[in-house]
């Protein structure tokens, strides 16, 4: 690897005679460093209109290009564009699961919230005395705050515990090599930060709420919280599922997008298809005999060459012309140079014409289009068009091949033409391996006689299939997080159930042992304490099916080729969480149905 001036580049791929204007062609990023002191807005200013002062043909002019600036520290999270204006990019991605981690959080403040005021009784005989001996509400209030505060406290010390032994699978899931910055004194002011604000909002309620209480309606007995009371926890119990059922819709539909797009047909064959880039020149200029010598060694199947990956053709061309072409017609085609065995060695569908052929010397004027092309410009049948390719000349479509995936798995087809080239060298070569080879086998054979051609160079080779396989990284990693998510506010969920329901039981200790003396079954008593919890979650079900169903929905829109919300992922959430529900609940609803009703009822 080395660095070289952009002219030579430009003399070795012949750009003086194959461009009319330079200026046109689009492949290449620039990349600049600024000088000191320099605003990097009005330096985007200064070049805007460079390129669009410098293009000479009027058909090139109709797109209005506009150069600008953008900086390496938003490269990552900030690379998408549209019409020149930042859209996002993984950003998004970083407020997202930023605000999930946030609502996960107020779901374990809920629980706390649920469990204080659920025992209100239970406690308010202290607040009772410790109002008669003379204690104020403001001290009752930072007595429970504290309580909350110091729950907090132990919870982050298990939490720290937790992202130490979880830290390896999510670093898997990320692809990055994050650790815990235990010298940084802004990690522990945000840490500080987080248990303060945990410990003041699980603790908000039932410190307001317990501080309440009045001292002479407790100490005589006569104090009962009511049927009201219970309302906010079952309130924040339907958030709670509310919020779980939400995350679990939102995991289906990304893993069933991915699905999607990986069923999608490709249009070519991948398998045993190995792509490697060509360092120098010397095995261009031995092309024919490497190729032979790979062939003869049974390594191979066949051998072509490309001006790009297949799995992912980078290169747009404009301001070509065909009859009826509509003058205010934009187009922007995706073009590859390949030699004439491409097509036969990735396995393309022909649909109408022939393949390229070295038996035939016109082919090096004639092109090859996909169907989304054929389409775009109009044609039924377009084998025998002409079309104009600037001062390249005129160029016959001999074939018409059935749409390949060759960059976006979720984007639509496009417009697509190949073609021989006349002029440079092409730095891609792909290979099709002997399926009777393993590719272990076939892969020390190929590398040896590269390196007998080019010894200087390392053999660096790609699948193809694992490279089309990487298309879906992003879109997996957010499902992975994302079901991870999801599983972590159910389980938080849940352990809130749980508690409610053994508070529940407990507090229905005698209507269930009377109910057992008189006869009622052990399945007339679960379906008693279960009842009020499923109906909570059909609740929040009702909530939560409608509003996930926006998000998604609005999120699938970020993809041309998608896939619909299938109505069985409602319906698995939904059965999911009732079972889920009854699962939580039975373990206490049967424990208090088993009970010995004599000893209940002795006992209260």
């Amino acid at each position: 690897m080395f660095i070289s001036p952009f002219q030579l580049l430009a003399t070795s791929e012949h750009y003086a005679t194959r461009f009319d204007n330079p200026w046109g062609a689009s492949w290449f990023q620039t990349l600049v460093q600024l000088a000191d002191n320099a605003d990097l807005n009005k330096v985007s200013a200064k070049i805007r209109n460079v390129k669009m002062d410098a293009v000479r043909n009027k058909d090139d002019a109709r797109f209005k290009p506009a150069i600008f600036l953008q900086p390496m520290s938003k490269w990552h999270l900030y690379s998408d564009f549209k019409d020149g204006v930042n859209i996002g990019g993984r950003i998004q991605y970083v407020w997202l699961f930023g605000i999930i981690g946030v609502f996960v959080l107020l779901l374990a403040c809920i629980n706390f919230m649920n469990l204080s005021t659920a025992r209100s009784e239970k406690r308010a005989r202290e607040v009772g005395i410790r109002k008669a001996i003379g204690s104020i509400r403001s001290q009752l209030i930072i007595q429970f705050y504290g309580e909350s505060l110091l729950i907090a406290v132990c919870a982050f010390l298990l939490a720290l515990l937790f992202v130490v032994l979880s830290l390896p699978f999510f670093n898997d899931i990320a692809g990055k090599r994050m650790s815990v910055l235990w010298g940084n004194p802004l990690f522990w002011l945000i840490a500080i930060g987080f248990i303060l604000f945990t410990g003041l909002i699980a603790g908000s309620y039932p410190a307001l709420y317990l501080s309440s209480f009045r001292p002479v309606k407790v100490l005589k007995g006569t104090f009962k919280v009511g049927r009201l009371a219970a309302a906010p926890r079952k309130v924040l119990v339907v958030v709670q599922f509310a919020v779980s059922a939400i995350l679990i819709v939102g995991t289906m539909v990304v893993f069933q997008q991915i699905q999607h797009a990986k069923n999608r047909p490709v249009g070519y064959s991948r398998n045993g298809l190995i792509n490697v880039f060509l360092q120098t020149d010397n095995l261009n200029k031995q092309y024919d005999a490497l190729r032979n010598d790979l062939l003869a060694s049974g390594a191979i199947v066949n051998m072509a060459e490309a001006e790009a990956r297949v799995s992912d053709i980078y290169i747009t061309n404009s301001g070509l012309k065909w009859r009826s072409k509509d003058p205010n017609l934009q187009e922007d085609f995706t073009t590859l140079a390949v030699s004439s065995d491409f097509g036969k060695t990735v396995g393309w569908k022909i649909k109408e014409g022939r393949d390229f052929s070295a038996a035939y010397k016109s082919d090096s004027s004639g092109f090859i289009i996909n169907e989304a092309a054929a389409k775009f410009m109009g044609f039924k049948h377009a084998v025998g068009e002409t079309m104009e390719w600037g001062p390249n000349g005129k160029f016959k479509i001999i074939g018409v091949v059935k749409d390949m995936v060759t960059r976006s798995p979720y984007e639509p087809i496009k417009q697509t033409y190949f073609y021989l080239p006349r002029w440079q060298h092409l730095n891609n070569v792909i290979i099709k391996i002997n399926p009777g080879l393993s590719a272990h086998d076939a892969l020390i054979k190929i590398g040896a006689i590269f390196k007998k051609y080019d010894p200087g160079s390392p053999f660096n080779y790609q699948f193809v299939d694992e490279a089309y396989a990487k298309k879906f990284d992003n879109e997996e990693r957010v499902g992975k997080l994302a079901s991870s998510f999801a599983g972590l506010a159910v389980f938080i969920s849940c352990l809130g159930l749980f508690g409610m329901a053994s508070f529940m039981a407990e507090q229905r200790i005698k209507e269930i042992g009377v109910r057992k003396v008189l006869g009622a079954s052990i399945f007339s008593l679960w379906r008693l304490l279960s009842k009020d919890f499923v109906q909570l979650v059909v609740i929040s079900l009702i909530i939560a099916i409608p509003v996930s169903y926006y998000f998604m929905h609005k999120w699938l829109q970020n993809y041309q080729y998608r896939a619909e919300i299938a109505w069985w992922i409602f319906a698995v959430t939904a059965f999911g969480a009732v079972t889920i529900t009854l699962l939580t609940v039975s373990y206490q609803s049967i424990k208090a149905a088993l009970a010995n009703p004599v000893k209940s009822l002795k006992t209260e």
